[in-house]
């Protein structure tokens, strides 16, 4: 399925349950949000975006704990969780979908290698999932494959 046939789906989802997403994204600076409110009507189902691209975004603009980002480092399950349940409380949202990763070029290391990606769902009321996902390709390939990865992990918790 392609990017925009994702984001239509999910979008009716979300109409359907009557439910709002806000996304809280770093490694793909806000293209998630940008293909949600591509589709005309998305101010019904698109409640809001944070781009945190910096630590610091991460910690003032949903509330990452600092300690938080120093022992696990931004790219980790706890960062994204935190940046996850940090956008639902930020918001008026019903479900929040986080990213944090390496896109590279450069940056990565032999624990975190350029491609990881954790992507976190949460929704009101439920447990949050994380997923760890190694992705191939350039920075753009990464940086696409996260946001399909992302929508589709959406889409299956609304399902």
């Amino acid at each position: 399925m392609t990017i925009k046939n994702l984001v239509q789906t999910l979008s009716d989802k979300l109409r359907h349950y009557k439910m709002m997403l806000a996304t809280a994204e770093s490694c793909t600076g806000g293209m998630i949000a940008t293909y949600m409110t591509d589709i005309a009507g998305s101010s019904a189902v698109f409640e809001r975006g944070f781009v945190t691209y910096s630590n610091e975004a991460k910690h003032d603009m949903l509330g990452v704990p600092t300690a938080l980002i120093e022992n696990h480092g931004a790219v980790s399950e706890d960062v994204a969780r935190a940046m996850a349940e940090g956008a639902l409380a930020k918001s008026r949202a019903h479900i929040a979908l986080s990213c944090t990763g390496i896109a590279g070029p450069s940056g990565g290391t032999k624990e975190k290698p350029v491609g990881l990606v954790y992507i976190g769902v949460a929704i009101k009321g439920g447990t949050t999932q994380i997923y760890k996902i190694i992705f191939d390709g350039d920075r753009d390939a990464v940086r696409a494959q996260t946001v399909h990865y992302a929508l589709e992990k959406a889409i299956e918790a609304l399902e």
